[in-house]
C-alpha cells in the first residue's frame, strides 16, 4: 500500500449555518496540514449561497457539478481535501432563515437519509479507506451513521464548553427544577460539574423557555443523547478561558479544547466561506483615528425586531461615535427593503458606513476599530478577542446569552447593552460612549488584551490548544490502528 493511502481519512460534515461552516472549514485545513485526507461535505444550499456570494451562481439545481470547489486553492498547495455536496432535504432556494422551524425540522427528520447515502458512497469508493466521521454536535445522527459504516465518531462543538456542559447535563437541570417545569426555580444553578454558579437568565435561550417542545428542543435532546456515544469531542475553546468546565468535561469524555480554530494568518483565507458578497470598507477605515470606530454586526442568522433596530440606530446617532454597521438585507424581514428610520443614513454624513456584509476578521483587526456591538456569536467573540477589541453585548438567540455571561461577568471584556426587555436609544448611546471612551473604556481594553494573550499562548507550540490537538491526533491514530489491526485480523 502506498504511503498516501495510509493517511487517516476523515469525512467532515458541518452544520449548515455560517457560524458552524467557518470553523469546520478551518478544522479541515488544520487536519489536512497534519497529514489527514479529508472529504468535506457541504449542503447544496450552503454551496449555492457561497457561489452566489462570489457572483458564480448558475442556473442548475444547486448540486455540486465540479464547476467550483471551495478547497481548490488549498489543494493546489498540497493539502488532501476533497469537496462534495448533498441535499438537506429542502429546495436550494428555500429561505431557511425566515422559515427557521421548517429548516430545523428537515435537519431533524430528513437530513440523515441524505447523509447515509453520501457517506455510504464515499466509504464504498475503491482506494482510500475512510476512518472517521467528524460531524457537528448539533446533528442527531452521527453516532448511528458512524456505527453503520464502521467509522470512529468525532463530535465537533463550535461553541464554548460552558454551553456544551449545560446541554450535556439537561437531566440535572430537570431534576433540580431549572428546566422543563411549570414554575422553574430562579435561584442560581450551582450543581453542574465544573460550573461554579450560573443565573438562569444566563442559560441559552432554549433552556429558558417554559415549554420545551419546539423542533430546536427536539434537536438538542436528540443530539446530546447521541454525543454520549462519541469517541472524541473537539471544542472550539481555550482551556484557560474555561478551566473548571473543561476539566470537568475531560473527566467524563475524551474532550479536547483546540480553539480558537482560525485560518492561518487570521485575516485571510484561501477558502471561500462567506454566504453573502463582502464589501470592503478599508479605505473608509483608513481615514479614521485609531480606536475611534465602533463595528456593529448581529451575525449571519438571527433577526432583530424592527423596534430594537430603530432604537439601536437612534442610539448610534446620539452617541456621535463613528461606526461601521453590517446590516443584512434580511435582518428584520426579507420584505422590508430598508428597516432603518427615515432620514437616518442622510443625517450621518461621513461618520458612518452601512454595508450588507464584510470579511469580519479583517475589519476587526483594522487599527481604527475600538469596539464591537455584537449579538455574541461565539466566532464573533473569539475574533474580537484576537483583535483586542472590547464588546458591547446584545444577544438574540441560543448560546448568545451564555456567551454574554462569559464576556461580561467572567472575563470582564465588555458591557451588557441592556438588562431590560425594552431597548432605549438613550441607553444604547450611553453604553457606546462608555465602551469607546479612552477613559471609561480603558478597563475593557486592558482586560481584552489579557484574554487575547491567553488565546495566543494556547496556539503556541507548547500551548494548551496545540497540546490538546496533538493529543487528539495521537489518540485517534491509535484507535484507527487498533481498528485496522482487528479488521485485518478478521
Amino acid at each position: 500500500m502506498a504511503d498516501n493511502d495510509r493517511k487517516p481519512h476523515a469525512i467532515i460534515i458541518p452544520y449548515p449555518l455560517q457560524g458552524h461552516v467557518n470553523p469546520s472549514v478551518h478544522l479541515a485545513i488544520k487536519l489536512a496540514s497534519r497529514g489527514f485526507a479529508v472529504t468535506f461535505i457541504n449542503t447544496q444550499s450552503i454551496h449555492h449561497q457561497t457561489l452566489k456570494a462570489l457572483g458564480q451562481e448558475h442556473d442548475g439545481d444547486g448540486e455540486s457539478d465540479g464547476s467550483y470547489d471551495i478547497f481548490a486553492n488549498v489543494r493546489g498547495a498540497g493539502l488532501d481535501i476533497r469537496y462534495t455536496t448533498m441535499s438537506d432535504g429542502l429546495p436550494v432556494r428555500f429561505d431557511r432563515s425566515l422559515n427557521h422551524d421548517q429548516f430545523m425540522a428537515s435537519l431533524l427528520h430528513v437530513f440523515s437519509a441524505h447523509v447515509e447515502e453520501v457517506v455510504g458512497n464515499i466509504v464504498a469508493m475503491p482506494g482510500k479507506r475512510v476512518n472517521c466521521l467528524i460531524a457537528d454536535t448539533f446533528f442527531v445522527w452521527p453516532s448511528k451513521v458512524a456505527k453503520k459504516f464502521g467509522l470512529l465518531y468525532v463530535s465537533f462543538w463550535t461553541e464554548p464548553a460552558l454551553v456544551f456542559t449545560l446541554y450535556y447535563h439537561l437531566d440535572l437541570l430537570r431534576i433540580n427544577g431549572h428546566f422543563a417545569c411549570q414554575d422553574c426555580r430562579e435561584d442560581p444553578i450551582d450543581y453542574i460539574p465544573g460550573v461554579e454558579s450560573l443565573e438562569p437568565k444566563d442559560m441559552t435561550s432554549y433552556l429558558q423557555e417554559s415549554h420545551p417542545s419546539s423542533v430546536c428542543h427536539q434537536i438538542i435532546f436528540n443530539a446530546f443523547r447521541d454525543v454520549k456515544a462519541a469517541d472524541f469531542i473537539l471544542c472550539n475553546t481555550v482551556r484557560e478561558l474555561e478551566p473548571s468546565t473543561v476539566s470537568a468535561l475531560q473527566a467524563r469524555k475524551p474532550f479536547y479544547s483546540i480553539g480558537p480554530v482560525f485560518p492561518e494568518g487570521f485575516t485571510t483565507s484561501d477558502v471561500a466561506t462567506s454566504l453573502w458578497p463582502e464589501s470592503d470598507c478599508t479605505q473608509w477605515l483608513d481615514t479614521k483615528p485609531p480606536g475611534s470606530v465602533l463595528y456593529v454586526s448581529f451575525g449571519s442568522y438571527a433577526h432583530l425586531s424592527r423596534a430594537d433596530l430603530v432604537e439601536i440606530a437612534h442610539g448610534l446617532s446620539l452617541s456621535e461615535v463613528d461606526f461601521v454597521w453590517v446590516l443584512r438585507a434580511d435582518i428584520v424581514s426579507s420584505n422590508n427593503i430598508d428597516p432603518l428610520p427615515d432620514g437616518f443614513k442622510e443625517q450621518l454624513g461621513d461618520r458612518a458606513i452601512i454595508i450588507p456584509w464584510c470579511r469580519q476578521n479583517a475589519v476587526l483587526s483594522h487599527p481604527a476599530i475600538g469596539g464591537f456591538l455584537t449579538h455574541c456569536g461565539w466566532n464573533s467573540i473569539l475574533e474580537s478577542i484576537w483583535s483586542g477589541v472590547p464588546l458591547l453585548c446584545f444577544p438574540l438567540l441560543t448560546d448568545q446569552f451564555t456567551n454574554r455571561k462569559l464576556v461580561v461577568d467572567d472575563w470582564r471584556i465588555g458591557l451588557n447593552l441592556s438588562n431590560r426587555n425594552k431597548t432605549t436609544r438613550e441607553e444604547v448611546a450611553k453604553k457606546i460612549v462608555r465602551l469607546m471612551s479612552k477613559e471609561s473604556g480603558s478597563e475593557f481594553k486592558n482586560a481584552v488584551g489579557a484574554v487575547k494573550k491567553k488565546l495566543e499562548e494556547a496556539l503556541m507550540a507548547d500551548g494548551s490548544s496545540t497540546k490538546d490537538f496533538d493529543q487528539f491526533l495521537a489518540d485517534i491514530k491509535d484507535r484507527i490502528h487498533q481498528k485496522e489491526h482487528l479488521s485485518d485480523g478478521a
